[in-house]
């Protein structure tokens, strides 16, 4: 295997520009939580288009924190698409809840209706549609799931920012919404997560769960049970210069998309499209075919290309002890399923690598 790594599977697009944000926390010597997060904060839900949000360290604690503010707990459960990240499922063990993994649609990935169907049970509290690789899940299709079974929804929306279901962003139309800003994602804060919400009464509670319960910092009196879960302002400033990019990071990553797609015509595999109902921010480039991803992998790996397979299904993670014989879409897809390289600062000549050495493959 070639050790040089000529195309790396991503790369943060990150610069002079985020360096030189940080400086005002240091000459201000503000670097927790302070004005450049509230900045933040504001900016976000402009772009999200909700009313309340509060940050989190990160991804998974932002799922948890939502979960913990809509009263999931002990004895209930929470649908889980069985192709996502596993801090999805985890997020919710945290509660002490258990996750029902459900399957997910073949073509573009997003949690699978009818598979609810059959997993729904009395226990169930709510439901965790994923918008995977940038694409928007069915929301319709949750939502008439969700009132027809007085389910509440918590939107997994971390590879999602500056996605839309119709015309409204992911993230804004469950009973919470929940980001991450993992080095990997569009825009980035290093770690980072977001939860967003519509409905004061959550807002409420989130708000006294990330911050030792209590509303302010500089009190000593604690009203209700509450934790750590903030973030600093050299973060938020880090966010704010990374949010001012985020069209230009969308832009670059659509046409990397594009490219392979035009590329690559004609070779036997088909490049993941979006659905009619959703807009497209590739968080990965994806695409199956009839050989096998580790096969694929291995000849892009000689060529120095890092390429990534799809998620391992969550129904067969060695950490879970409630294992499914059921044969699920999750499987095929990590079978023959191929993350691409596709980052903004990836240059022409790179993807001519990637394409060329695919095209040498299939030959």
């Amino acid at each position: 295997m070639n050790e040089v790594i000529k195309v790396p599977q991503f790369i943060p697009s990150i610069g002079v520009e985020e360096y030189a944000s940080i400086k005002t926390c240091f000459d201000t010597t503000w670097i927790t939580e302070g004005p450049q997060t509230q900045k933040f904060q504001e900016a976000l839900l402009e772009h999200i288009g909700v009313k309340y949000g509060v940050f989190a360290p990160n991804g998974t604690l932002a799922l948890y924190l939502g979960l913990c503010a809509m009263g999931v707990g002990p004895g209930d459960e929470v649908l889980v698409p069985d192709f996502t990240f596993i801090a999805s499922a985890t997020a919710v063990e945290m509660t002490g809840a258990t996750p029902i993994f459900v399957d997910v649609e073949l073509e573009h990935f997003q949690i699978d209706m009818d598979s609810c169907k059959k997993a729904v049970t009395n226990k169930t509290k709510a439901i965790m549609p994923v918008h995977i690789y940038g694409m928007s899940a069915d929301m319709t299709a949750v939502m008439e799931f969700a009132d027809a079974h007085g389910l509440l929804i918590i939107e997994d929306a971390a590879q999602a920012i500056g996605v839309k279901w119709k015309n409204r962003s992911c993230g804004s139309v469950g009973a919470v919404g929940c980001f991450s800003f993992f080095a990997d994602k569009t825009i980035t804060t290093g770690e980072g997560g977001f939860v967003v919400t519509n409905d004061a009464t959550i807002y409420d509670k989130l708000r006294y769960l990330r911050n030792q319960g209590r509303l302010h910092r500089g009190t000593f009196i604690h009203n209700r049970i509450g934790y750590n879960f903030r973030i600093t302002d050299i973060q938020a400033a880090i966010g704010l210069t990374q949010l001012d990019k985020l069209d230009w990071i969308c832009s670059r990553k659509y046409y990397f998309w594009e490219q392979y797609v035009e590329r690559l015509a004609g070779l036997d595999l088909k490049v993941t499209t979006p659905p009619a109902h959703s807009s497209y921010v590739p968080f990965r480039v994806t695409f199956i075919s009839d050989l096998l991803a580790c096969d694929v992998m291995a000849h892009l790996a000689q060529d120095g290309i890092e390429a990534r397979s799809f998620f391992y299904p969550l129904h067969k993670q060695p950490c879970f002890t409630c294992k499914s014989s059921e044969v699920f879409n999750s499987d095929h897809l990590y079978k023959y399923g191929v993350c691409l390289p596709a980052f903004p600062t990836m240059t022409d000549m790179q993807l001519e690598l990637v394409c060329t050495s695919l095209k040498e493959f299939y030959a």
